[in-house]
């Protein structure tokens, strides 16, 4: 039996390894039968025995019971007198007859003992010495290898009678009981077979699901999700991917709003710088405004350099937003600096450019970088959708708010609350009118927000919208 076990548990070894079962379904499957294996070996190994030992017994105290009722024949023969006929030696005779011919049928053999004449060469001589005293015998004696169960009653002076029967009769009997058993085992083992391999299957799913997930998410899929379902370890990993899909979702979001946002800031500079070189090259510029255009051409490259410088930070830094730099800026210079690079744009298409800004100046606390970045986005969604002969105008008011309006269609009063949602005045006028991106009132707000302003939107007194930049709470304080 040892040696069996330890070829099973060789074959379990080969099985195992990676190349053959290389699923956890397969894995979980095959420890589930090899545990079941065990098991069953283990039961096999312990009942053997426990069966052998209970049907000996059990064969025992019948043999004992039936040797006491030859005994009884032997001593008692009133006792069976069946023809209601006292003293009558027939009867007895042919019940003993009867019982010795069902006995040996049976496979136990009848021997009377009788001191010095006949001794059945199982006993012992103690065992005959107890008989010759008037005990019973009861006992298991082996002799060449063969042994038998010796049930042995005395019957007069000296005399009895011996009830012997093979251990191997038993054995046969008890042949049949173990082969019911093991056929009941292994139904047992292959129940918990497919038991395993049904449960390593429903375990598995929810992983191979969570693998499929995650191979979506690879390849650019983020509306990928699972419902968390099995034990709470595989249910953890179907949250995590959620997670993570509503994390690179997010990512890619914040992503997107950063190159819309660099490309709404570089296109200003850019076509400030594009539109006065063009001018001079072409001699449309006076000599007396050289001076000027070209210290406004130098500005706006110095803006670019800055969001090139803060591109590279970035890029270091692994960021997906621009860092702040808070300095004290007075609003009205902002105002302006920007009014002057955007009337040249605005005389080519025919907009007037206006500015109402208060003599004392207003002094916040904010990064100039990004107010101008605020004033552009506004300045270019005002022109596109100014007509000519129309103003915009950039007003600076107390205590320290920023507006641009425009003489264009305006906003619906429903349009207001949404203005800077992304997107969602680009899907109300697309086809209406001319629309950007999308995006460039969403990066308003949230620049605003980040600076700590408040963004706003509204009806202009000139017909068009308004929009509103409120930073009077970060005015610096008076010392």
């Amino acid at each position: 039996m040892r040696i069996r076990f330890v070829q099973f548990a060789v074959w379990v070894t080969q099985l195992t390894k990676p190349k053959v079962f290389a699923s956890l379904s397969s894995r979980a499957a095959l420890l589930t039968g090899a545990i079941a294996a065990v098991a069953v070996l283990i039961a096999g190994v312990v009942a053997l025995p426990l069966i052998r030992g209970a049907a000996e017994a059990q064969a025992r105290t019948s043999l004992a019971s039936q040797a006491d009722l030859v005994r009884d024949i032997a001593t008692r023969p009133d006792d069976f007198d069946f023809d209601n006929r006292p003293g009558s030696p027939a009867d007895a005779q042919r019940t003993l007859i009867g019982i010795v011919n069902y006995l040996r049928a049976q496979g136990v053999a009848v021997e009377a003992v009788i001191p010095n004449q006949h001794i059945p060469a199982v006993f012992t001589r103690q065992q005959v010495a107890e008989l010759a005293h008037g005990h019973s015998v009861s006992a298991r004696n082996c002799n060449s290898g063969e042994c038998v169960l010796l049930e042995a009653r005395p019957v007069g002076v000296g005399t009895g009678i011996a009830l012997i029967q093979p251990v191997s009769v038993v054995s046969s009997v008890t042949s049949t009981a173990i082969a019911r058993i093991a056929l009941a085992l292994i139904i047992g083992f292959l129940v918990a077979v497919a038991i395993g391999l049904w449960a390593a299957r429903r375990l598995a799913r929810p992983l191979s699901k969570a693998a499929q997930a995650a191979h979506q998410l690879s390849l650019g899929e983020r509306d990928v999700r699972l419902i968390p379902v099995g034990p709470a370890e595989v249910a953890e990993i179907a949250i995590a991917l959620n997670g993570l899909a509503e994390q690179l979702a997010y990512s890619e979001g914040r992503q997107r709003e950063f190159f819309l946002s660099i490309s709404h800031e570089m296109r200003t500079p850019l076509t400030a710088v594009q539109g006065f070189a063009e001018a001079m090259a072409e001699g449309l510029v006076p000599a007396g405004d050289v001076e000027r255009i070209g210290g406004v051409m130098v500005n706006e490259s110095l803006r670019l350099d800055h969001l090139v410088s803060d591109l590279l930070e970035l890029a270091r830094a692994g960021a997906v937003d621009f860092p702040l730099t808070m300095l004290s800026v007075n609003l009205n210079d902002l105002i302006e600096e920007a009014a002057s690079v955007w009337a040249s744009r605005a005389t080519k298409e025919g907009v007037d450019i206006r500015t109402q800004i208060p003599e004392h100046d207003i002094i916040v606390t904010t990064d100039p970088m990004r107010v101008r970045q605020i004033i552009d986005n506004l300045a270019e969604n005002a022109l596109r959708v100014t007509p000519s002969q129309s103003p915009i105008v950039f007003t600076l008011l107390e205590p320290a708010i920023i507006q641009v309006r425009d003489g264009g269609p305006g906003l619906r009063p429903e349009d207001i609350d949404v203005a800077f949602e992304p997107g969602e005045l680009y899907e109300r006028y697309r086809g209406v009118r001319k629309v950007g991106t999308g995006f460039g009132l969403a990066i308003v707000g949230r620049l605003a927000e980040r600076l700590g302003a408040r963004a706003s939107a509204g009806i202009a007194p000139e017909g068009g919208a308004a929009f509103t930049i409120d930073f009077s709470d970060c005015i610096e304080p008076v010392n």
